[in-house]
């Protein structure tokens, strides 16, 4: 088997075989790169303007023709949605810190899996970045590259594959490799939809939950972030991958299809998306008489925005607008025991041969 030489090994290397003008070489490192989707740096108008705008170019999320797209979005949603979205962040803002919850969450999940990864002796470093937003990916790439990371595995936060999610991370890491003469190896985490410790993870969470709760849940949502039918229809396998994720937790949990139910949200657009819609549906079970139910997001690693002020907040709303009684928003799995022991459990196996 062979051995990855250490840091220091790399520093002794340079000194002995190196002339004395010769840069030093940094390596021996290996990197984790966690990244999730992206925030606005701040709620004002152009903080979201520069932030959707980077979003909303990006032809993996909106696959319409340029010709016909760029119009709408620089005529249109640009100059009307920076302020919406700005009053809506501005309900969840972690004041605090003056960030998004989900740039807080997101470090505090890199730090924690450093901590249980361990150094090994410096060997591992462990950084995160956003696809969209600050720090950006090719920033914090080539960082851990100058850092003398020469094995950089890339874990895009994201359960269920999607183009428009996991293949646009895996776009601009290949895209900033072109950049660079001497480029790291690396691996990219794969879907883990269906990984035991995942299902279970999520299992406990919602367990853990409703035993907090002074009334039991008639019905249980699993409400995923949709994409428009078309993409579906493309080939993109997302559909199947929340589908098998909610029926394995109906396994775990021992619930039938009528106690936790799949439902999509935050569609956009005039296309019809993947439905059962989230908001259509906590409507019709208020109206058919349904008083409790509670609602979870098994494809969010972190909550955000359309967790936390679309669900906890407009989709609680709806239900008791239209006579139901009592709503609960059950937490992503986020830095807790449970998601950090999924995080680390997806790193290691991944880290494989490498560390």
């Amino acid at each position: 088997m062979t051995v990855q030489p250490s840091a220091d090994q790399y520093a002794e290397f340079n000194k002995e075989q190196f002339p004395a003008e010769h840069p030093a070489v940094k390596g021996g490192k290996v990197g984790v790169l966690l990244v999730n989707l992206g925030t606005p740096d701040a709620t004002d108008y152009w903080s979201m303007r520069r932030y959707l705008r980077e979003f909303l170019s990006d032809k993996r999320v909106i696959e319409w023709p340029r010709a016909i797209w760029y119009p709408i979005l620089y005529g249109i949603v640009l100059m009307t949605r920076p302020g919406k979205s700005g009053k809506a962040y501005d309900e969840i803002w972690n004041k605090e810190k003056n960030e998004s919850p989900l740039r807080t969450i997101t470090r505090n999940q890199s730090d924690k899996l450093a901590e249980m990864l361990g150094t090994d002796d410096g060997k591992v470093l462990v950084d995160w970045a956003m696809r969209y937003g600050q720090p950006s990916i090719p920033d914090r790439l080539k960082g851990l590259k100058d850092a003398g990371c020469d094995r950089i595995l890339v874990f895009p936060l994201y359960p269920q594959y999607s183009a428009t999610t996991t293949a646009t991370v895996n776009d601009v890491v290949c895209k900033t490799l072109l950049e660079m003469r001497w480029q790291p190896a690396i691996r990219t985490v794969p879907p883990y939809y269906d990984d035991p410790v995942y299902v279970t993870a999520l299992s406990k969470s919602v367990e853990r939950h409703l035993e907090g709760l002074d009334f039991v849940p008639d019905v249980v949502l699993t409400s995923y972030h949709g994409i428009p039918q078309s993409y579906f229809k493309r080939g993109d396998p997302y559909h199947c991958h929340c589908m098998k994720t909610t029926r394995l937790m109906r396994d775990v949990l021992g619930w039938s299809k009528d106690k936790l139910q799949l439902t999509f949200q935050s569609r956009f657009g005039p296309e019809e998306w993947l439905q059962p819609y989230t908001d259509k549906t906590v409507e019709q079970l208020a109206k058919d008489g349904v008083k409790n139910i509670a609602v979870m997001n098994p494809g969010f690693v972190s909550d955000c925005l359309e967790t936390l002020e679309e669900i906890a907040g407009e989709v609680g709303e709806i239900f008791e607008e239209n006579g139901g009684e009592n709503f609960s928003h059950i937490p992503c799995l986020n830095d807790s025991d449970l998601g950090m022991d999924v995080i680390a459990h997806i790193v290691r196996r991944e880290l494989g041969g490498w560390i």
